[in-house]
C-alpha cells in the first residue's frame, strides 16, 4: 500500500494506458495534477505540454489519436478553462475521434447544485452534448475504475471523447492505495472486433459479385478501424474502383490506378453511376451529399451495402439494401475469405477508363492557374508547389474554407493517418494543434499547415508552444487578407456588398520571428519553392506568409459552386434564389 493524493492517483492511472502526452493550461486546482505528472509521470514517459490556448491542447489530443494507436488527453482548469477545451472537443465528436477530457470542478460541497462560487460552472452538462460518456468523479477511491470506463468508453463502438469532471477535493485528499488497483487495458477491455453473421457475408458477397460497376466508398471508420489494407485487398482482388470521404483519404495511395481522388469529376461519376456500393465506416453526411441524387445514383437503382461499428449510422441519411453492423476491419476480412472461395482475381474493368478521363480533363482545367507564374500568387500555384514538395512521406494539416477546396485540387495522400482536417465541422483554427499533436506522434515525418489568414490567426499565439517544444512544423499560409470564402460568396450573391470579411494588412512572417521561429515572406511564385526547402532545412518551425491574388480566391472553386447549389435546393424562404 502506498499514500498519495487524488493527482497522483489519476497520473498513475493514465500511465497504465500508455499515455505520454497531457495537453492543456494548468489551474491552481490542478496543482497535484501537475505535480505529481513532474514528480512521477516524467520519469515514466508521461509529460505535460503546455499550450496557450485549451482549444489547442484538444486539438493537439485529437491529432495524437487521428495519427497514432493512443488515446489523446487534454486538460483545461475549472471554469474558463474548461469552457475553452469545447472548440477542440466539438471537432473530435463530429469525427468520432477517441479522446480523454479532464476538468477540474470546484469543492463538492459547493457544487452539483452550486452555490455561488468564482468560476462555477456546470461542465457535466456543458460537455455531455458534444462527448460520448462523461462522469463527476467525488470520491478519491473512484479514480482508477473512472479513468477505466473512460478510455473503455473512448475507444470502444464508434470511437469519440469522452470527459471527466474531478472535485478540487478529490484530486487533493490523500489515502493509501496498492498497486493492484492500476489495471493494464488487456485486464478490463477486449480486443475482440465486431463481425458479421454469415448470412450478411454471404449476401454482401453475392450483391459485389453480381454487380456490372460495382464500387468501394471508405469513411473515416476506415482510418479508425485501420481497415486501409483489407480495402485494398477486395478493391485489388476484384478490380473495384474506391473512392473516399475526406476523413477517408490515406485508403489508398492517391495514385492508386484504382483510387479516384475524393469529390474529383471521376469520383463523382463513379458515385452516380455505380449500380452496387460498399460503403465502409462513412454515415454519408454533408460533404457526401447526404448520399443523396444526383451525386449519387437513384436508390430504386443504385443498392446500397453498409459496414459500420454504429448500427444507428447505417442508413442515417441514405437508406440500404444491406446493413451490417461491425468492425470495418473485421467485417472486410470476411468478405474477403468468402470472396476468394467464390472465385477467382478479376480482370480490369473496362468502366474504370472513362472515369480516370473525366478526372484527368477536370484537373487539367485547373493546369494552368496550378502553374501560373502570374502576380500576386495564384492560390492554387502556392498548393500545387506545396503538395509536391512535401512528396509521399509527410503528414498534410488542411485548415480553412477556399483554402481547403484549392487543396482538395492539388492535395494528394498517399498513406493512412497522413491528411487531417475537421470534416464534421470545418472549424477553422485547428491548423497549429493539428501539425504540433502530428509532429508529436510521427517526429521523423514532415508535418505541414495549409491554411488562409484568417485561420492561421486564430491560434497563431502558441506558435510559441511549437518553438518552446522544438517541433519543426512548416505553416503555409494563403495570405488574401480576407475570409476569403464568405467574400466569395457575398461577390457572387450579394452584388459585392463586403461586410465584415476583410483584414487589415499583416506580415505574419514578422508575428512568427517574434515568437523565435523562422518566418518567410513570399510575394512572388518563384520564391515558393526556395521557401519550402528554406524551411525543410531548418529545425524550427517555419511560418511561409505567402501573399495571394485576392481576386483568384473570389472565383470560388467548382466544388463549393456545387454544394451551394445543393444547398440553395433546399434551404427555406427567403433564402432561395438570392
Amino acid at each position: 500500500m502506498a499514500l498519495m493524493n487524488g493527482g497522483e492517483v489519476l497520473v498513475r492511472a493514465l500511465l497504465k494506458e500508455g499515455v505520454k502526452w497531457v495537453f492543456g493550461v494548468p489551474g491552481g486546482q490542478l496543482c497535484t495534477f501537475t505535480d505529481a505528472i513532474a514528480r512521477v509521470g516524467r520519469p515514466n514517459g508521461l509529460d505535460f505540454v503546455m499550450t496557450h490556448h485549451e482549444a489547442v491542447a484538444a486539438h493537439m489530443a485529437d491529432a495524437v489519436s487521428r495519427t497514432s494507436d493512443m488515446v489523446g488527453v487534454c486538460v483545461g482548469t475549472v471554469g474558463p478553462g474548461a469552457a475553452n477545451l469545447v472548440a477542440g472537443v466539438y471537432v473530435a465528436h463530429n469525427d468520432g475521434i477517441p479522446m480523454v477530457v479532464i476538468t477540474p470542478q470546484i469543492h463538492s460541497d459547493r457544487s452539483y447544485p452550486f452555490k455561488g462560487s468564482q468560476q462555477q460552472l456546470d461542465q457535466i452538462h456543458l460537455f455531455r452534448p458534444i462527448t460520448k460518456w462523461n462522469a463527476l468523479v467525488n470520491r478519491w477511491d473512484r479514480i482508477p475504475d473512472l479513468v477505466r470506463r473512460a478510455f473503455r468508453e473512448a475507444t470502444t463502438g464508434r470511437p469519440g471523447p469522452v470527459h471527466l469532471d474531478f472535485n478540487v477535493d478529490v484530486l487533493f485528499q490523500n489515502g493509501e492505495i496498492d498497486d493492484s488497483a492500476f489495471l493494464p487495458p488487456e485486464r478490463y477491455r477486449t480486443e475482440v472486433r465486431p463481425c458479421a453473421g454469415p448470412e450478411e457475408v454471404e449476401r454482401a458477397v453475392e450483391m459485389l459479385l453480381s454487380a456490372e460497376k460495382p464500387l468501394i466508398h471508405a469513411g473515416g471508420g476506415v482510418m479508425r478501424s485501420k481497415a486501409w489494407d483489407e480495402v485494398r485487398e477486395l478493391a485489388e482482388y476484384l478490380q473495384i474502383p474506391v473512392t473516399t470521404s475526406v476523413s477517408g483519404r490515406g485508403t489508398l495511395p492517391e495514385d492508386h490506378p484504382l483510387l479516384l481522388l475524393p469529390k474529383g469529376m471521376g469520383a463523382i461519376m463513379a458515385e452516380s453511376s455505380a449500380d452496387v456500393v460498399l460503403n465502409v465506416g462513412c454515415t454519408m453526411s454533408e460533404l457526401d451529399f447526404w448520399g443523396k441524387p444526383t451525386m449519387w445514383g437513384d436508390p430504386s437503382v443504385q443498392k446500397f451495402i453498409y459496414v459500420d461499428i454504429d448500427p444507428s449510422n447505417i442508413g442515417l441519411n441514405r437508406e440500404f439494401d444491406l446493413g451490417i453492423v461491425g468492425d470495418a476491419k473485421a467485417v472486410l476480412r470476411q468478405i474477403i475469405e468468402r470472396v476468394k472461395k467464390e472465385t477467382g482475381p478479376a480482370e480490369p474493368r473496362d468502366f474504370m477508363a472513362a472515369y480516370r478521363e473525366m478526372e484527368e480533363q477536370a484537373l487539367a482545367g485547373y493546369e494552368e492557374m496550378a502553374r501560373s507564374d502570374a502576380k500576386p500568387i495564384h492560390p492554387l500555384r502556392l498548393i500545387t508547389e506545396t503538395v509536391e514538395f512535401l512528396g509521399r512521406d509527410g503528414i498534410l494539416v488542411m485548415d480553412g474554407g477556399n483554402t481547403a477546396l484549392w487543396t482538395n485540387i492539388a492535395g494528394r495522400v498517399y498513406h493512412p493517418r497522413s491528411y487531417l482536417f475537421a470534416e464534421g465541422t470545418g472549424q477553422l483554427g485547428v491548423g497549429i494543434g493539428f501539425a504540433m499533436g502530428a509532429k508529436l506522434t510521427n517526429p521523423d515525418r514532415p508535418v505541414y499547415i495549409i491554411h488562409g489568414d484568417g485561420a492561421f490567426m486564430i491560434n497563431c499565439q502558441d506558435i510559441e508552444t511549437a518553438v518552446r517544444y522544438k517541433l519543426p512544423i512548416v505553416d503555409i499560409i494563403s495570405n488574401d487578407s480576407a475570409w476569403g470564402m464568405i467574400k466569395g460568396a457575398q461577390h457572387a450573391a450579394f452584388g459585392k456588398r463586403y461586410c465584415g470579411v476583410e483584414f487589415g494588412e499583416t506580415r505574419h512572417d514578422l508575428l512568427a520571428q517574434a515568437m523565435g521561429a523562422k518566418g518567410i515572406r513570399v510575394e512572388d511564385p518563384e520564391d515558393i519553392r526556395p521557401a519550402l526547402e528554406e524551411a525543410a532545412a531548418s529545425d524550427l518551425p517555419t511560418i511561409i506568409d505567402a501573399v495571394v491574388d485576392k481576386e483568384a480566391n473570389l472565383d470560388v472553386p467548382i466544388l463549393f459552386q456545387m454544394i451551394v447549389q445543393l444547398w440553395l435546393q433546399g434551404c427555406p424562404e427567403p433564402y432561395c434564389g438570392v
